[in-house]
């Protein structure tokens, strides 16, 4: 029994323990240590104890007492005190230096919340922001005196000072010029020679060869170009046509060209106004396209298409496609009106340099229309084939 009296004696004082610990400080700020069994202090300790208490909450209940609103101080009269007896004090007397009397304060209603009612601080010409500028102006009085020396003008435009810094001062007396090897090339001029066909050829009891090239000087821009394709056949010219043109670049890998034609060979010799463009279609296909305009309004128009298939780097196939049309017949030359004549070609070639490379190939050609007949009439073959072995260089 003593043991369980003494366990519950223990169990009781860890509750009370346990419950002062959980109440908040006020509450245990209220309680005096007197009335707590066992805890009794000396009556000079508790003297002490309870004057230090009164201090501290003194500032509490002065703070308390000015935080109470005006409208709270009801009765009191205002317009019966008698202001000359109360002892108002004295303000701090001025900074040197700063006169109050000139500045003239504007009237309350016009004071806004920037510095335009402040009267007697202006600050004179000086630059400022867009939103400073309107808050300062109208301030007289604070304007800013100029730095002797200090001229501020323009920021850009306008000629140098006649005591500008040469730029060319630490340039060591060179002048200025293109720097060797630095050009960009683009303004540069070219030339270069093609002789695409240079062949024999054997036509079925007929030998001859052909010729076709083209030669060109000039930028990137602007050319002069001169072609020149024929044929001669038994020992005797049978056509040759011969062309001065102006090349123009107009997009890249186009050109137009304008210019002259001249034909001569079988029959009498034709002079054409010539206009085309040429240049490198999709997929690589290397494109001429010509119109003429000729004596007595005849018109006549050429077309060809090249393509390298690339074998090796080395090993070329080259298919080509020419085409001929008119507008007229010409019964001394052997042409008729409509489309002449078309010849398709296959010569593969072996680049033994860039700049020569022979080669052997094949060509069919066939006439229509009325050039048919005339070459029927005069005893020629409308159709023909040939073996060409010839050679391509170009320099």
């Amino acid at each position: 029994m003593i043991r369980l009296l003494k366990n519950k004696k223990k169990w009781a004082s860890a509750l009370v323990a346990c419950f002062a610990m959980a109440k908040p400080g006020w509450v245990l700020a209220q309680h005096n240590m007197a009335d707590m069994p066992g805890m009794q202090m000396p009556e000079n300790q508790q003297k002490d104890s309870d004057q230090s208490r009164e201090k501290k909450r003194k500032p509490r209940r002065e703070e308390s007492g000015s935080e109470k609103p005006l409208d709270s101080m009801s009765g009191m009269e205002h317009g019966q005190m008698d202001r000359d007896h109360m002892d108002q004090g004295t303000a701090p007397a001025p900074k040197s230096g700063i006169d109050h009397e000139g500045m003239q304060m504007a009237p309350a209603h016009e004071q806004g919340s920037g510095h335009d009612g402040m009267a007697g601080m202006e600050h004179g010409v000086k630059h400022e922001p867009p939103e400073r500028a309107q808050n300062q102006r109208g301030m007289p009085g604070m304007a800013m005196e100029p730095i002797p020396g200090m001229q501020m003008g323009p920021m850009q435009g306008g000629l140098p000072g006649p005591d500008a810094r040469d730029p060319d001062a630490y340039a060591e007396g060179t002048k200025k010029k293109s720097l060797g090897g630095m050009e960009m090339r683009d303004d540069e001029l070219f030339g270069r020679v093609l002789v695409s066909r240079l062949e024999a050829v054997d036509a079925r009891r007929e030998y001859g060869q052909n010729l076709e090239a083209e030669a060109w000087y000039g930028g990137d821009y602007h050319k002069l170009w001169l072609k020149a394709e024929g044929e001669h056949r038994n020992g005797r010219l049978e056509r040759l046509r011969t062309e001065a043109l102006w090349d123009r670049a107009f997009a890249a890998f186009w050109s137009t060209q304008l210019g002259v034609r001249h034909d001569t060979g079988q029959g009498a010799a034709r002079d054409w106004i010539a206009f085309g463009v040429q240049g490198l279609a999709p997929y690589w296909f290397e494109t001429e396209a010509t119109a003429y305009w000729g004596n007595g309004g005849t018109l006549a128009a050429r077309a060809e298409f090249k393509y390298e298939l690339l074998i090796t780097q080395r090993l070329i196939l080259q298919p080509s496609l020419e085409a001929n049309l008119y507008s007229r017949n010409d019964r001394a030359r052997g042409i008729g009106s409509g489309l002449a004549d078309v010849e398709l070609g296959f010569r593969l070639r072996y680049e033994i340099r860039r700049q020569f490379a022979p080669y052997l190939g094949v060509a069919w050609r066939r006439k229509f229309g009325n050039t048919a007949d005339f070459t029927r009439d005069a005893g020629g073959k409308v159709r023909e084939s040939e073996v060409v072995a010839g050679i391509r260089i170009w320099f």
